[in-house]
C-alpha cells in the first residue's frame, strides 16, 4: 500500500457535551463523512471526507457542530505554498488533469471593490425612490440609429426582435445535467415570476419547462446537445455560446455517469455516453462563419428571436466584440474570469481570462468609438455579487448583468466547490434522486425572486442617490464613479477619474 501524501483540508469538531446521536448528519452527509459507533454509543467523523458543504452543520438540531479548517502545516515557503505541493502530489498520484468548480479563488484584484459611485447633493438633487418613479425596465437588442415617423407624426416602430426585463438581471447559463431538475424548475419559475429570463445553458431545455418559453434563453453549443426546431422556437431569445469566464477556450463535458433519464433525453445523447462539446464549433472558424450560424438561426425561427453571442473575457475581447456587433448579433454577452462552472480544469479557471470590469469598459469603449454601440446590447457576468456590482457594471457600459453563483447561494449553495462529484448535499449539482429532492422548488423559487426584488430595491436607492431615475441614463455613465487605489493604466482603461477629482 503507497503512502498517503495529503492531509484533509478540513476538520469537524463535534461537542460531545451537545451531541444527542440523533444521526442526522450521518443521513444528511452524501460523503459519507459521519457514522455511529455502535459498541461506544457516539457519533464519529471520517475528516477526509469532509467538502465543508455545511449540510451538517445547518441541520443539527442542537448545534453540535461546526467545520474548521485544518492547522496541519507544511513548512513555510512563499513559493512552494501548501496548496500548491497538495496540488502535485494528486497530480503524481492520479496522473490526471485537476478540476474545479464555482470560479476564481485567487487573490486577484476585484475591481468593484475599488469603484465608489457618487452622489447628488444641492445642484443635481437626489432623487426619493419611494415617491418618485425610477424606470429599472431594460430593453435588450439592436436599437435603431434614428426615430422614424409617418406622415401623420405617429411613431413608426422601427425597433427589431428584443427583450424586456422588469429589472437588468438574468440568471446565466447552467445547464439541465450540471444541475439538477429541481434547480431549474426554481430558476424558470422564479423568471417567470420576477419578469427576466433564465438561461438553460448547453443542455437543451427539459419538456416541463417548455411552458416558461417567454422567459427563457435557449443555448446553441458547440455540442448542439437537445439543439432542434422546436427548442429553437420555444425560447424568449437564442444563445450563441463561443466561451465561458471559467475556462475561455476550453469546451464542455458532462459525465456519461449523469446523462441518465431525462438527461439523455433532453440532451438527445445516449445513456451513460459522455457528452463533449468541443473548444471551437467546428463550423465558425470567423467573424463570417459566426454571421452565417447567427443568420440560420433567425431564419430558423422566422427573425422573431434575438440571438445573443457569448464570449469569454480575454486579452482581445474589444476586437472580437467590434466583429460580433456586426454579424448581426443583438447582444454580446461577456464571461469574466471569476465565472462559475461546475467543473473547469484548475490551471485554465485560474490563470485565463482577465477581469469582467476591464473588459466591459474596454468593450464598451470600442464600439462607441466605433459609433456601433447601438447595434448591439451588452450583457456581463463573471462573479456579479450584489446590487452595487450591478450598478456599476451598468455604469462602465453594460445593459444588463449575468448572475449564476450567486442564483445559486440563493438556492442555499454553499459553495464547497464539489460539483463536479455529483454528490451535491443541497440537491443543487446533483443527479442522485435521494440528493435532488433535499432542493424544494416551491422555496428555491421563492428565495430567488426575494434576491431579485432586494437588488430592485438597492439599484432604485442607488440610482436615487445619483440623482438618476431610470437604467437607461445610468448605462455608460461614467462620471458617476471613481476610482480608489487604482493605477493611472488601471483608471484608463476602466475609463473613470480616481476618487478627489
Amino acid at each position: 500500500m503507497g503512502i498517503n501524501y495529503l492531509y484533509q483540508e478540513y476538520e469537524v469538531s463535534r461537542n460531545m457535551d451537545r451531541c444527542i446521536n440523533c444521526r442526522v448528519c450521518e443521513r444528511q452527509c452524501a460523503n459519507e463523512v459521519h457514522s455511529f459507533d455502535k459498541d461506544k454509543n457516539i457519533m464519529r467523523s471520517d475528516d477526509v471526507n469532509c467538502v465543508n458543504c455545511h449540510r451538517c452543520v445547518a441541520l443539527c438540531p442542537t448545534r453540535a457542530l461546526k467545520i474548521v479548517k485544518t492547522d496541519h502545516t507544511f513548512k513555510e515557503n512563499a513559493n512552494w505554498r501548501g496548496s500548491i505541493i497538495n496540488e502535485i502530489y494528486k497530480q503524481a498520484e492520479s496522473g490526471a488533469v485537476l478540476l474545479s468548480s464555482m470560479g476564481n479563488p485567487n487573490n486577484y484584484p476585484v475591481y468593484f471593490d475599488k469603484i465608489l459611485l457618487n452622489a447628488s447633493q444641492v445642484t443635481n438633487p437626489s432623487i426619493d425612490p419611494l415617491r418618485e418613479p425610477m424606470e429599472t425596465k431594460v430593453f435588450l437588442g439592436s436599437k435603431p440609429k434614428s426615430i422614424q415617423r409617418d406622415k401623420d407624426g405617429r411613431l413608426i416602430n422601427n425597433l427589431s426582435c428584443g427583450i424586456e426585463l422588469s429589472v437588468p438581471i438574468m440568471f446565466s447559463a447552467m445547464s439541465y445535467g450540471s444541475i439538477s431538475y429541481n434547480a431549474h424548475e426554481s430558476l424558470a419559475r422564479a423568471a417567470k415570476e420576477a419578469g427576466i429570463l433564465y438561461n438553460t445553458g448547453e443542455g437543451g431545455l427539459h419538456k416541463d419547462f417548455y411552458q416558461y418559453g417567454s422567459n427563457t434563453i435557449v443555448q446553441v453549443a458547440s455540442g448542439r446537445f437537445g439543439v432542434y426546431k422546436d427548442y429553437l422556437e420555444a425560447g424568449a431569445a437564442i444563445e450563441i455560446k463561443m466561451g465561458q469566464g471559467a475556462k475561455p477556450g476550453i469546451g464542455g463535458h458532462l459525465p456519461g455517469a449523469k446523462i441518465v433519464g431525462d438527461i439523455s433525453k433532453t440532451r438527445m445523447v445516449p445513456e451513460g455516453s459522455d457528452a463533449i462539446s468541443p473548444a471551437p464549433h467546428h463550423d465558425i472558424y470567423s467573424i463570417e462563419d459566426l454571421r452565417q450560424l447567427v443568420y440560420s438561426l433567425k431564419e430558423t425561427t422566422n427573425y422573431k428571436k434575438p440571438v445573443i453571442v457569448k464570449i469569454a473575457a480575454v486579452h482581445n475581447v474589444a476586437a472580437i466584440a467590434s466583429g460580433i456587433a456586426r454579424s448581426g448579433a443583438d447582444i454580446i454577452a461577456i464571461d469574466g474570469f471569476r465565472g462559475g462552472t461546475g467543473a473547469a480544469p484548475t490551471r485554465i479557471r485560474d490563470n485565463v481570462g482577465i477581469p469582467i470590469e476591464l473588459a466591459l469598459a474596454s468593450v464598451d469603449q470600442r464600439l462607441r468609438d466605433e459609433g456601433i454601440r447601438d447595434n448591439v446590447s451588452i450583457v456581463v457576468g463573471g462573479s456579479i455579487r450584489n446590487s452595487s456590482d450591478i450598478v456599476k457594471a451598468i455604469a462602465l457600459g453594460a445593459d444588463c448583468v449575468y448572475i449564476g453563483t450567486a442564483a445559486l447561494l440563493a438556492l442555499g449553495c454553499h459553495l464547497c466547490r464539489s460539483c463536479q462529484t455529483g454528490k451535491c448535499n443541497w440537491g443543487i449539482a446533483t443527479q442522485s434522486p435521494e440528493l435532488v429532492k433535499r432542493l424544494n422548488p416551491d422555496i428555491g423559487f421563492k428565495r430567488l425572486v426575494n434576491l431579485v426584488g432586494a437588488w430592485e430595491h438597492e439599484i432604485k436607492e442607488m440610482m436615487g442617490g445619483m440623482g438618476i431615475n431610470s437604467i437607461e441614463s445610468l448605462k455608460g455613465n461614467r462620471l458617476m464613479l471613481r476610482g480608489v487605489g487604482l493605477s493611472e493604466k488601471e483608471l484608463q482603461i476602466l475609463g473613470i477619474k480616481h476618487a478627489g477629482e
